[in-house]
């Protein structure tokens, strides 16, 4: 019974990998996981920037000639 079940299992999976329609879980699952750990490291970014603010820098004074 085996043999004759592993063609019709071979066919259907052939007819799958063409269906336009078709999700791959694994690529779904690793966006959603990558779009979690982008907003994650937004939000640590952001708490940061709030902590320690960067500032602009200083800019140097031009130096005025000293009057004699």
């Amino acid at each position: 019974m085996r043999a004759s079940a592993a063609p019709l299992n071979d066919a259907m999976y052939k007819d799958m990998s063409q269906d336009d329609k078709l999700i791959d879980l694994t690529t779904e699952r690793a966006k959603r996981v990558h779009d979690l750990n982008e907003k994650r490291l937004n939000e640590v970014r952001n708490a940061f920037e709030q902590a320690m603010p960067l500032g602009k820098p200083k800019k140097k004074p031009k130096n005025k000639p000293k009057k004699r």
